[in-house]
Parts: C-alpha cells; sequence; structure tokens
C-alpha cells in the first residue's frame, strides 16, 4: 500500500489558485471547525439535503458524500432520493450539468465551487461542434452520427441529441458504438479522442479507419477524401490528468516490482492501453482490484485521490500504487474544498441559495433525449 501526494506544475497550481472567492469567515478555518460545522449543518438540513462526491474528490471533502461514484452513477442518484430538496455535487460542472436534467423539478443541483470545471468538457464548443458539422456537409460526408462522452456540456449534448446522436460513459462506450454504427456509416466521436480510439480498437476497428478533427483548424485539419474514408472521426480533446501516463511508467513500474498488474483507464494515450495489462472505467477498476487474490500487486493508471483511496480499503497483503509515482491530481476537481461546502451549507441552512446549475429549458430536451437513447441501448 502506498500513497502518493501529487507534485504540482504551474499550470495546475494556478488552476487550484483559481477557486470561487468565499466569505472571509470561511477562510483559516481547521480541520475540526469546518468538520464540525459541515457535520451541523447536515443535521439541520437532514432529508432536504443530498450530498454527492466523485470518485477525484479529495478526501476532506468525500468523507462528507452521501454516495459516491462516478458522474452518471451519481446523476442517477438523484432519483432515488426524491425528498431531498437540494442536492449538492461535489465534482465538476458538466456532472452538475447531468444531474439537473436528471433530477426532480423541485430538486435544486448546486456546485460548491462554480469554477470547478473540466478541461476536456472545455475542448469541445457548441459553436465549434457546429462549425465542424457544417464543414463535415460541406466535404459531402454524410450518414454521420455524433456520440458525446457524457464528459461535455449541457450545450454538446443537446446538439448530439437534436442530430441524432447519444451520450456514452467509459464503460459503456462499446455498446454505444455499435448502437451509432447501426445508425450510421460514420461516428463523430467527442471531446475525447483517446476513449474513442481506444474502445473502438478493443472493437477491432483499425487504426487508418480513424482520423482526428481538429476544431482549432481550417476544416478540421483534414482532407475531404480522408475524412471521407473514415468510419470515426475523433474530436482533438483529451484528459489532462489520464495525458500523463506512459509507456515508460509502466516500464519502470514493472522494473520495480516484479509480478504487477497494470490496469489504466481508457482515458489514456492508446500506447499506454496497449503497454498495460488491462483498462477500464472507474468502476471497472475499482472491481478488478477489489476481487482479485491476496497479495496481488496492482498499478492503477487513474487520477491519484481515487488510487489513493483503493490502496487503503484493500485486504492486507494487497498492495496498490499509482502508475505515476508523482501523482496524477485532477485540479479542477480539487477546487471544490471543504471550505466551500462548508459554506454552501450553512447558507442552505439560513434560506439561501448559491451557485444553483440550472440547464436552460431548451437544452433540456435534447440532453435528455440523449441520455435516453443510452439508456435504452446498454
Amino acid at each position: 500500500m502506498a500513497t502518493y501526494l501529487p507534485m504540482l506544475n504551474e499550470v495546475e497550481r494556478a488552476s487550484i489558485d483559481e477557486r470561487q472567492p468565499l466569505p472571509d469567515r470561511y477562510r483559516g478555518l481547521d480541520d475540526e471547525q469546518m468538520d464540525r460545522r459541515i457535520a451541523a449543518a447536515r443535521a439541520t438540513l437532514g432529508s432536504r439535503l443530498l450530498i454527492l462526491g466523485h470518485h477525484y474528490q479529495r478526501d476532506e471533502v468525500i468523507k462528507f458524500a452521501d454516495y459516491v461514484g462516478d458522474s452518471f452513477k451519481l446523476s442517477r442518484y438523484c432519483g432515488t432520493r426524491p425528498d431531498a430538496e437540494f442536492v449538492v455535487f461535489c465534482g465538476v460542472h458538466f456532472m452538475a450539468e447531468s444531474a439537473d436534467v436528471l433530477c426532480a423539478p423541485h430538486q435544486k443541483v448546486i456546485l460548491p465551487d462554480l469554477a470547478a470545471g473540466c478541461s476536456m468538457a472545455d475542448m469541445a464548443e457548441i459553436d465549434q461542434l457546429e462549425h465542424c458539422w457544417r464543414d463535415l456537409e460541406a466535404m459531402g460526408i454524410d450518414s454521420v452520427i455524433p456520440v458525446t462522452y457524457i464528459n461535455s456540456t449541457a450545450a454538446i449534448k443537446a446538439f448530439v441529441g437534436e442530430h441524432g446522436g447519444i451520450v456514452c460513459t467509459s464503460g459503456n462506450a462499446a455498446g454505444v458504438m455499435t448502437w451509432a454504427w447501426g445508425q450510421g456509416e460514420r461516428i463523430l466521436f467527442l471531446p475525447d479522442q483517446h476513449l474513442g480510439r481506444n474502445t473502438a480498437y478493443k472493437m477491432g476497428v483499425p487504426l487508418d479507419q480513424m482520423v482526428v478533427w481538429d476544431p482549432n483548424e481550417f476544416d478540421g485539419g483534414l482532407a475531404a477524401d480522408e475524412a471521407l474514408a473514415a468510419t470515426l472521426l475523433l474530436w482533438k480533446g483529451h484528459c489532462s490528468v489520464h495525458e500523463r501516463f506512459t509507456v515508460q511508467q509502466i516500464a519502470l513500474v514493472r522494473e520495480q516490482h516484479p509480478g504487477v498488474r497494470v490496469i489504466v483507464h481508457p482515458e489514456v494515450p492508446w500506447d499506454v492501453v496497449q503497454a498495460a495489462d488491462d483498462s477500464g472505467s472507474t468502476e471497472y477498476i475499482l472491481k478488478q482490484v477489489r476481487e482479485s487474490a491476496p497479495g496481488s500487486i496492482w498499478a492503477v493508471g487513474t487520477e491519484v485521490h481515487l488510487v489513493n483511496r483503493l490502496a487503503h480499503e484493500v485486504a492486507p497483503g494487497k498492495t496498490v500504487i499509482s502508475l505515476d509515482q508523482l501523482g496524477c491530481l485532477c485540479s479542477t476537481m480539487f477546487r471544490v474544498s471543504p471550505n466551500h461546502l462548508l459554506w454552501i451549507l450553512e447558507e442552505l441552512v439560513d434560506g439561501r441559495v448559491h451557485n444553483q446549475i440550472v440547464v436552460p429549458e431548451a437544452q433540456q430536451h435534447w440532453v435528455r433525449v440523449a441520455l435516453d437513447r443510452m439508456l435504452e441501448v446498454v
């Protein structure tokens, strides 16, 4: 068992420093004060409150969550708690948007820090997607089904739903892509190129049938014949955490830990998946490690807070380490602090709602269409 404390580069450090400003009275509190006051606010709000925590949240926040999971599981969980008036989503912005769409009308979804976004979701903007769609039509490329990873904005999901497309998660991407190819000749997969490439390759699609659409280049950086020959158009986007894992890290961990099994998230680059022993969604990784034999040694290629938590919970005799020995921290998830959570909860106790996430009604319909298609398929 090993715990890694992430080393941050200047970009990540600046990102964390961009948290939503807090009233002065919520600064400089010690852990005991925050824990006591958060517990008191939770008790006062009772069943009116539901706190959701994504796997990548820091420990001092996740310990207050009523339910922990990946983004889609958390969003769906709202439906099991209709008594909860306030859903405090300790995650990032796109997750809270999905929850708002899937929650009951009377429920208010709240993000503790409005600055908690997702760099991957930000790599696909709605005007870029609209421009891409027009470019593909101008190239004479039709029969395209848009598929968006759930790690995308509500505006992107709405566009996809309105244009016959569908949402996927990392756990059901293969089933969704099978459905999409049954509807059209080509898939436009966004925003994470690595998840699309890794999933399709595992399904038997050769790499030469995949091309990358760069939204920052004229015509996506592709000639019409290149796009026409492809069955999979991959949006040029990525997860800043998972793209940091490398084949060299795998070689090093195998040298240091003979017999280690390397398991990675499918958001990592293609060559890293090929060098690993296994790959899968967050829930898949958790299941594989938890159910492995005593004495197993695992190197896990995903966000460090999840890896550290898994390392502490597994049975004695198992070893779980991060594939990146410096630790890969999701800096935008890290923006949600216990200070922000305390502020949100105490304001709710006093009857004031801050940071409510509301998806526009016009978008809600098509987002739900795209999500419902996924639920019907898998």
